[in-house]
């Protein structure tokens, strides 16, 4: 198999030229993930995308065939991919919320890999640290789940760009969880990655643009929140939280996790960046009909972090 006559589809010049079907995307990424790719034939072709612009029926595709390719995973209640590579991002509260949302009684699957961020932002340390996995929270490196899709995120140290396999890799959900949240650091992707979702028949996905990526909501600002529910668009605003100014994240203030997880460390900011970020979390899993409802879930579940007791999702 190869990759020309996508190729040749994306790139036969102007008035020639068109997108890839969802069909033929996914074909052409099951080449890639195969092996079977000449290296020329995919560098034309993810960098002939990212400079005109993936489509919806393109970013499903993509994903379609990498979830075809996946290992079996056990089955999650909610997706958390987490592959941000800012290298400005602080440390990752989302991390504690999604602790706070295990901890609610759902199995949480956090899936990723960041390579350009410093070791207080790295997801696998702050984890391996605090030890929060187990209880429901659980962490897949993206090398270990799909060594094809590791080998496809590392061209960007080839390319010095980043290409279409980051969003495909945020919209994977792996585990075949039944909901997932989404982070995006470019306000447009929302719009597109749930587009390409409701194409792929998914029904329960809240997207936002987050910290550095993630999905991390900042409690100081008015939030768009994009995404599915039940299979319908979302398109909603919901107010700040809390009244500062102020960074998500500040390199003159950087927030120590173990401290704000173990102690009564008082940083309204940072509990307010969990507590949020989990409400989301948890609304995205219909545990409260509202998002006030899944503030006030969530701002119990911090109260009470320390309790060995899972509670029944």
């Amino acid at each position: 198999m190869t990759l020309a006559p996508y190729v040749r589809i994306v790139a036969r010049g102007k008035g020639r030229a068109r997108p890839l079907t969802k069909v033929e995307a996914e074909q052409a990424m099951g080449i890639i993930l195969s092996g079977d790719a000449a290296p020329e034939a995919l560098g034309a072709l993810l960098m002939i995308l990212r400079l005109r612009g993936e489509t919806d029926s393109e970013i499903a595709g993509f994903t379609a065939a990498l979830r075809t390719s996946s290992l079996n995973m056990p089955r999650a209640d909610l997706d958390w991919p987490c592959y941000a590579a800012g290298r400005t991002r602080g440390a990752p509260l989302f991390l504690l919320s999604a602790k706070l949302v295990a901890q609610a009684g759902y199995k949480v699957a956090l899936h990723g890999w960041n390579s350009h961020q410093g070791t207080a932002a790295d997801p696998r340390t702050a984890l391996s640290t605090l030890g929060l996995e187990a209880g429901g929270l659980s962490y897949y490196p993206l090398e270990t789940l799909s060594l094809p899709a590791f080998n496809v995120l590392r061209l960007r140290d080839t390319f010095g760009l980043r290409s279409c396999i980051n969003t495909v890799l945020r919209m994977w959900n792996p585990s075949g969880a039944r909901a997932s949240v989404q982070g995006v650091f470019h306000p447009s992707y929302r719009g597109l990655q749930s587009r390409a979702a409701a194409l792929l028949g998914d029904q329960n996905l809240t997207i936002i643009k987050g910290g550095g990526g993630e999905f991390e909501r900042h409690p100081a600002k008015d939030t768009a929140i994009f995404g599915l529910r039940q299979g319908v668009e979302l398109n909603e605003l919901i107010p700040a939280d809390i009244a500062t100014t102020r960074r998500l994240h500040e390199p003159e203030q950087p927030i120590q996790l173990a401290a704000l997880w173990n102690e009564p460390e008082d940083n309204n900011f940072a509990k307010a960046t969990v507590i949020g970020t989990a409400a989301l979390a948890l609304w995205t899993l219909d545990a409260a009909p509202t998002i006030e409802q899944a503030s006030e879930l969530a701002s119990n579940l911090w109260k009470t972090r320390h309790q060995d007791k899972r509670r029944a999702g």
